[in-house]
């Protein structure tokens, strides 16, 4: 299902798609309970001056320009205030992808192609492919104009959201420069060298989660949680001394891997 229905235009170009999710929610969820009774706890939205639940039908959004004073609006005047261009993913421009800062990156979507809209879709997509650029463009989903580029790919277009520079912070504190010696270098080479694997995501998992769920199973079957680890981390103060024993941990590792 399309979390969102847009257009792409370009010039006279102007492609019907569907925004939809590229990621899902795999991890466990808790509920909150009463710790005597364990019974679920509730949340009631209530009206301070009626003093009685408030539904959902009965809330507007309202913005505080003054203490205690509200100036509000439907949904119907907020869609009012809504041009044309930002209903449409409209595109300002295109850049090289790889003077994005990945910094910069929000959220993703896929972009499908609504029926009928496919061949000028392929068409933007092979384009892009061709000449090894993304597309810079702005929309408005909800109540925020969204800085936004389409990524092609193989399969399809990715609408990759952006942060706009003003939401990035700076470094929160300087960073003092050190000297490092040729021997320290050479050494944390040697150990990246060791551990550089091709990139594979499916290898990785949420190992922490299947411990969850493990320990889910143990509760319920009546028994107590211990402790999974209980050695203290070895601490090692010499530098080099730290990066040789890492690539031999590292080498040991790749040797077991292989065998």
């Amino acid at each position: 299902m399309a979390a969102h229905k847009s257009a792409i235009s370009v010039g006279l170009l102007y492609i019907p798609v569907g925004l939809y999710k590229t990621t899902r929610d795999t991890s466990i969820s808790f509920n909150q309970l009463c710790k005597d009774t364990h019974e679920r706890i509730k949340y009631k939205k209530i009206c301070p001056s009626c003093n009685k639940e408030v539904s959902s039908s009965d809330i507007i959004k309202g913005y505080e320009y003054e203490k205690d004073r509200y100036v509000t609006f439907t949904e119907d005047e907020l869609e009012k205030i809504k041009s044309q261009k930002d209903k449409t993913i409209h595109i300002e421009n295109f850049v090289k992808m790889s003077e994005i800062d990945s910094m910069y990156f929000n959220k993703n979507y896929y972009l499908i192609p609504e029926p009928g809209a496919e061949k000028a879709y392929e068409l933007l997509r092979q384009s892009l492919l061709s000449k090894k650029e993304a597309a810079l463009a702005k929309t408005v989903l909800t109540t925020n104009e969204d800085l936004l580029v389409l990524y092609p790919t193989k399969e399809c277009i990715i609408a990759k959201m952006l942060y706009y520079q003003e939401e990035i912070q700076e470094i929160p504190k300087t960073i003092p420069k050190v000297e490092l010696s040729k021997q320290e270098v050479d050494m944390a080479k040697s150990l990246i060298d060791s551990m550089t694997k091709r990139f594979d995501i499916s290898a990785y998992h949420d190992e922490y989660q299947q411990k969850l769920r493990e320990a889910i199973t143990t509760k319920i079957t009546g028994n107590e949680i211990v402790n999974s680890d209980t050695s203290a981390p070895n601490n090692i103060i010499n530098l080099m001394e730290a990066l040789q024993k890492s690539v031999e941990l590292a080498n040991k590792n790749n040797i077991k891997g292989t065998a």
